[in-house]
C-alpha cells in the first residue's frame, strides 16, 4: 500500500464547504482512478490534513498523471476557493510506502 499526505490552511468560514468538496473528490478519486480512500484531520492549529491511501505507487502515479482532476470542475473549484493557497492544493506534504497496516477499517465510501 501506498500512501499521500496533504496538508492545507482553509480560509475561516469555508470549513463545511472545503469538507463536502473533500469528500466530493476523494469519492471521485476511489471510483475513477483507483485510489483507496482517504482520511480528513483537523489538527489543533486549524490546519487540514489528508491521509491518501492506494493500492501502490504507481496507481496513484497514473493518477498524477491523469491530473487527478476531481469528478467535476464545479467540485474542484469549491475545494480551491476554499484555500488560503490553491496553488499548495494538490501538492503532498509527503508519500511513503506503509510497511505494516493495523488500522481498522471503518467505513465504506
Amino acid at each position: 500500500m501506498f500512501v499521500a499526505v496533504y496538508c492545507w490552511r482553509v480560509k475561516p468560514g469555508r470549513e463545511e464547504q472545503f469538507r463536502e468538496a473533500w469528500r466530493t473528490g476523494t469519492r471521485a478519486i476511489v471510483r475513477i482512478y483507483g485510489g483507496l480512500g482517504s482520511r480528513l484531520h483537523r489538527e489543533r492549529d486549524g490546519r487540514f490534513v489528508a491521509i491518501a491511501e492506494w493500492p501502490d505507487e504507481a496507481t496513484w502515479q497514473r493518477a498524477i498523471e491523469a491530473r487527478m482532476a476531481y469528478d467535476d470542475p464545479p467540485t474542484r473549484a469549491r475545494f480551491l476557493d476554499a484555500l488560503e493557497d490553491a496553488a499548495a492544493g494538490t501538492v503532498p506534504v509527503f508519500t511513503m510506502e506503509v510497511t505494516d497496516d493495523l488500522l481498522a477499517r471503518s467505513v465504506a465510501l
